[in-house]
């Protein structure tokens, strides 16, 4: 079964769960919408008014396709996206069967101008991309879902080591049951590792890509997992503690769940999180792409904000182009603050999509 294919699955169970006790997440839909602000009216004439969504300091212009690839590259599904000291922003995608070329990773200007691509060995396997400062400079650490690898990379694509199943770990019985999604990155240097489509284990590997021990384990429990999506170191600092801690996307329990960077349990985070995929911080607030079609803005003791572009329910994961909703996301899948405050937001669709949410004065 393809990865597309499983998370497919994942999602589509976890829906339907969801779907059982919509009566009872229905009272909470006026709520949402208050902090949603999503549409805008035909202006005179007919012609469409920019949408804005949001609301107070955290107000923003939907903009649809603002990444557009090259003509001798077809987008699938667009996991990944990352952002450079130098303003280059980075996008890693499956490929489309279609693409004439298959690089994965896209490379961007900082106004969106396309500038380069490479990676195609990541093809049809470009899920999780983050980049990470260094003493020696900046790379990039890709979740190969195809090849179940982690690679990390320079900026230019050079391969600087690759990690594969962790069999010391004792975790796993046969390589094929690890399926690495996303990494973050301690202070230290530690390399977390979410084994989100695999065991659903949590690893900590060290700066040259040799396994350390594990942090988590899989389960329903305080401290265990399930499909560990993404993960954030969070410095913040929060109701839980005022150390480094880890942020877990744990999607398959619908929850954000904070561990020590030893794995010990701290605390969860549910008010306003549906399928969390991934987190990024900016000062005080972190955001969240939420696979249940929406991104959400949360505060200092992660408390929702805003809910922006809420799509959901949405069934318009296959569908073409000009049936996607204007204003509304589909999927959500990564998302990150660009270094000028606007947001970026990559979607989990086969025909891919990347939005830029451009910060408006506050009304």
């Amino acid at each position: 079964m393809s990865t597309a294919r499983r998370d497919f699955l994942m999602m589509a169970a976890a829906m339907g769960a969801a779907a059982a006790s919509s009566a009872i997440a229905r009272p909470a839909q006026a709520a949402r919408s208050l902090l949603d602000g999503t549409g805008a009216a035909p202006a005179p004439g007919g012609a469409a008014q920019p949408i804005i969504v949001g609301s107070g300091s955290n107000r923003y212009q939907v903009m649809h396709d603002w990444l557009k690839p090259p003509a001798d590259i077809v987008y699938g599904d667009t996991h990944g996206v990352a952002q450079d000291a130098a303003g280059n922003i980075y996008v890693a995608h499956t490929v489309h069967p279609t693409s004439p070329k298959k690089d994965a990773v896209l490379v961007f200007a900082a106004d969106g101008t396309f500038l380069r691509s490479w990676g195609a060995a990541f093809a049809g396997g470009a899920h999780g991309l983050d980049l990470h400062k260094e003493p020696d400079g900046e790379y990039l650490y890709h979740c190969d879902t195809g090849r179940r690898l982690v690679v990390k990379t320079k900026l230019d694509g050079t391969v600087v080591w690759e990690a594969g199943c962790p069999m010391e770990s004792g975790a796993y019985k046969s390589p094929d049951q690890w399926c690495p999604t996303n990494a973050t990155f301690g202070p230290d240097g530690t390399v977390f590792i979410g084994d989100g489509y695999g065991g659903s284990y949590i690893h900590a590997f060290g700066t040259e890509g040799k396994w350390k021990r594990i942090v988590a384990r899989p389960g329903k429990d305080p401290g265990q997992v399930s499909c560990p999506h993404g993960l954030m170191v969070d410095l913040r600092g929060t109701a839980f503690t005022k150390e480094p801690t880890l942020c877990v996307a744990d999607r398959g329990n619908r929850r954000i769940q904070y561990l020590t960077l030893d794995g010990k349990h701290l605390g969860f985070v549910t008010e306003g999180q549906r399928m969390p995929c991934d987190m990024k911080t900016r000062g005080e607030q972190m955001l969240v792409p939420d696979l249940e079609s929406v991104v959400t803005i949360v505060d200092g003791q992660n408390k929702p904000v805003v809910h922006l572009c809420d799509g959901h329910p949405s069934n318009l994961r296959g569908a073409p182009r000009d049936k996607f909703i204007p204003g509304k996301f589909v999927h959500p899948h990564d998302a990150i603050w660009l270094a000028n405050g606007d947001i970026l937001v990559a979607e989990w669709v086969p025909i891919g999509r990347v939005t830029l949410l451009k910060q408006v004065p506050a009304a």
